[in-house]
């Protein structure tokens, strides 16, 4: 009997775009899907969190209410969307109460209106199963044509709205019991919604930074057809963030921040930092100091989950 195959993230994923033939999927290349309706576009996109990957099980769940909504709605932000309604899907578990609380302040927060979604229980015999979440965020484009990941061109600047390296701070700060100012940043990340809708107008190509600096811009290259080329002091980073951990601060992720790239010497109409610039594609989708990195770029599902 042949053993079932098991793909891992990229395999599975290159699969699914052989299906996603609609327009609208914009080959499962982006970090939305964007649906045209005349003169208007909706921006679609959804999200998983997985207990003991995306939040450690220790964790107050109106936190991991928060993340939820906030990390759904920064797909939106690099589309230059706002919040049309949220969709969630829910698994019941502990501190189900608790989990509604953050889901109301995020909601509140950032104007999103819960528009459904769906609810199931775990039989009681799956001791070993994993709280698994997910949501649906529904977005209205406030530019057309939405911003992608395709549009970078050799000339472009490359830029970044926030440090990144925060929320590796924060998650290692909750893991040895730090105090909740030293744990925001993990724990309850800010999508830049406004940042979104100003730069959709003036952007080559934006998305945002979730899995890693290093990953989501080899990601933006590729998807671009060139080479970024970035260079490592520009990279902000957070001030108490040792230097000789620059490194890991650029594959970490969890930052969600834009990463976009303006023709020529544009500036951005809100703060950001310009840590490279658009080359013609060479061999290497991603050059740091002029030298490929090595290693692991960023954070791949299944690459290192139990």
């Amino acid at each position: 009997m042949t053993a079932p195959l098991s793909l891992d993230e990229s395999g599975f994923i290159a699969a699914l775009r052989a299906m996603a033939y609609d327009p609208a999927a914009r080959g499962l290349a982006d970090d939305a899907a964007v649906l045209e309706f005349g003169g208007e576009a909706l921006v679609l996109t959804h999200d998983m969190m997985v207990e003991g990957v995306h939040w450690l099980p220790t964790q107050d769940m109106a936190d991991v209410a928060w993340k939820l909504v906030a990390t759904n709605l920064s797909d939106l932000a690099a589309k230059g969307a706002m919040p049309a309604g949220v969709l969630l899907g829910y698994m019941l578990g502990r501190d189900d109460a608790r989990f509604l609380a953050g889901l109301r302040e995020a909601l509140d927060a950032f104007d999103a209106p819960l528009l459904g979604g769906d609810t199931v229980a775990a039989p009681a015999t799956n001791a070993t199963g994993r709280h698994a979440i997910g949501l649906t965020a529904i977005g209205r484009a406030m530019h057309r044509p939405v911003p992608s990941r395709a549009g970078a061109r050799p000339g472009d600047g490359l830029w970044l709205t926030g440090p990144v390296g925060a929320a590796m701070l924060g998650f290692e700060a909750l893991q040895a019991g730090g105090i909740p100012t030293d744990t925001v940043a993990f724990r309850r990340p800010a999508p830049r919604l406004a940042e979104g809708e100003a730069l959709a107008p003036l952007v080559s190509a934006m998305m945002d930074v979730s899995d890693g600096l290093l990953i989501d811009s080899a990601r933006l290259a590729e998807a671009s057809g060139v080479t970024l080329a970035i260079a490592g002091d520009a990279v902000p980073l957070p001030a108490a963030l040792p230097a000789a951990r620059a490194a890991d601060a650029m594959r970490w992720g969890d930052d969600y921040e834009l990463l976009f790239t303006l023709p020529g010497r544009m500036t951005p109409p809100c703060p950001a930092w310009r840590i490279g610039s658009v080359e013609p594609q060479g061999r290497h989708p991603l050059l740091v100091d002029g030298i490929p990195p090595a290693g692991r770029l960023g954070y791949i599902h299944g690459a290192h989950d139990n």
